[in-house]
């Protein structure tokens, strides 16, 4: 017995050791835990921070904004005045009007028995033949001038720049009264240098197109360059109209016929292939990148698209919307002092709380746009439960080890 007493004493000298170094160690995993919880994953900034709309990498200001029921219908409002028709309006048919480089055709008929410009066939002189037709002559054809201006003969110099062949006709014939006989004159416009429109971008053929007195409408033009090349959904149409840039989704255009707006001259139409995306973080069921169509996405479908916000993890009263925002869209009252991003943005978060009933109205309102990040933050008690998890694990693997050696 004596020599089992002395083989066992040292054991469980070790043992009784080893039970208090981990009892001195427990406490400390405890206060590692503790300073563990500050630097817990995440997948983005707590709903706290985006409130107080800090940032150290941005030098623009960050305006929070709740998203409410007047803001979604003042930026709806906003939407619909970017519009071809609320922007660039109707306006009369380009090709009517003569313009500097135009080339003129102009024929004049005289009655016998005088004849001005000669028999018919053009040459000059007096007519004395018998004949009772009419005497037709049709002039060279002309350039208009720089200063708006073409030469007939016996007319003499004439302003035709913004004026309709139908107007410089009747004043030839007014101009020649009294010198030919019964002169009635036409006036044509054979190479229309001026009423054009130019289509490039994304369509079967860039082209110039003329424009005549018809009135040609925007899906004229893109007819006549051979349609565009994309799907109909993913192309931006935008319209160049001297210092006005006014774009829109082709398949708005297509919906609405009041976009299909008359052209003027010098008009340029560019067709892009835009695939539209936001993307969707945070406490979310799908993180990803999701395309839409040009027709546009209410943020309500967005959320609907990546299945919604995570039951496990999200805040309901967290679910921004951040954005680079045009101030004219939001108000003096909103961006009154801010310092806004070098393209002249303001960085903007929209903030909504789903925990409201009348929010889910307010989303169905609300329109992504194309680069859009929602992001939903996580639920306060989130990063409890990943301390207690923490804490738990360490607690376990103490007694794990405190069994080990008994």
């Amino acid at each position: 017995m004596a020599i089992d007493t002395t083989f066992r004493c040292p054991v469980a000298r070790r043992q009784q050791g080893l039970r208090r170094l981990l009892a001195q160690f427990a406490p400390l995993a405890l206060l590692m835990g503790l300073a563990a919880c500050s630097s817990l994953g995440a997948s983005g900034p707590s709903g706290s921070e985006l409130r107080r709309g800090q940032s150290a990498s941005v030098t623009a200001d960050i305006r929070v904004i709740d998203l409410t029921d007047k803001l979604a219908r003042r930026m709806i409002d906003a939407g619909h005045s970017q519009t071809f028709a609320a922007a660039l309006g109707e306006v009369a048919p380009a090709g009517t009007r003569i313009g500097r480089g135009d080339v003129l055709d102009v024929a004049i008929w005289e009655s016998p028995p005088a004849a001005l410009f000669g028999t018919l066939g053009g040459d000059v002189g007096l007519s004395k033949g018998p004949s009772l037709a009419p005497k037709a002559t049709s002039l060279l054809e002309q350039m208009v001038g720089e200063d708006g201006k073409i030469n007939i003969p016996f007319v003499g110099s004439l302003v035709v720049a913004g004026r309709t062949p139908q107007q410089v006709a009747r004043d030839v014939e007014a101009r020649l009264a009294g010198k030919a006989h019964e002169p009635q004159v036409i006036v044509r416009v054979t190479q229309p240098v001026t009423s054009l429109v130019t289509v490039v971008g994304d369509v079967s053929t860039s082209t110039r197109i003329p424009l005549t007195a018809k009135g040609e409408r925007l899906l004229d033009a893109l007819a006549g360059a051979g349609g565009v090349k994309q799907p109909i959904g993913k192309v931006t149409v935008r319209i160049t109209r001297g210092t006005q840039v006014v774009a829109q989704p082709l398949e708005q255009v297509l919906l609405d016929p009041r976009q299909n707006i008359t052209l003027q001259a010098g008009d340029v139409i560019t067709a892009l292939y835009q695939p539209y995306s936001f993307t969707a973080l945070g406490a979310v069921r799908n993180s990803a990148e999701v395309p839409f169509e040009g027709t546009g996405l209410s943020l309500a479908q967005g959320l609907g698209r990546i299945g919604g916000l995570d039951d496990n993890r999200a805040n309901v009263r967290g679910v921004f919307v951040f954005r680079l925002e045009d101030p004219a869209i939001l108000g003096p009252d909103l961006v009154s002092g801010a310092r806004l991003t070098p393209d002249g943005r303001v960085p903007v978060i929209y903030r909504l709380n789903m925990s409201d009933p009348g929010s889910f109205f307010v989303a169905q309102g609300f329109a992504l746009r194309d680069k859009d990040v929602v992001y939903v933050s996580n639920a306060p008690l989130i990063d409890i439960q990943k301390f207690i998890g923490i804490v738990s694990q360490t607690a376990f693997s103490i007694i794990g080890i405190a069994n080990q050696v008994r």
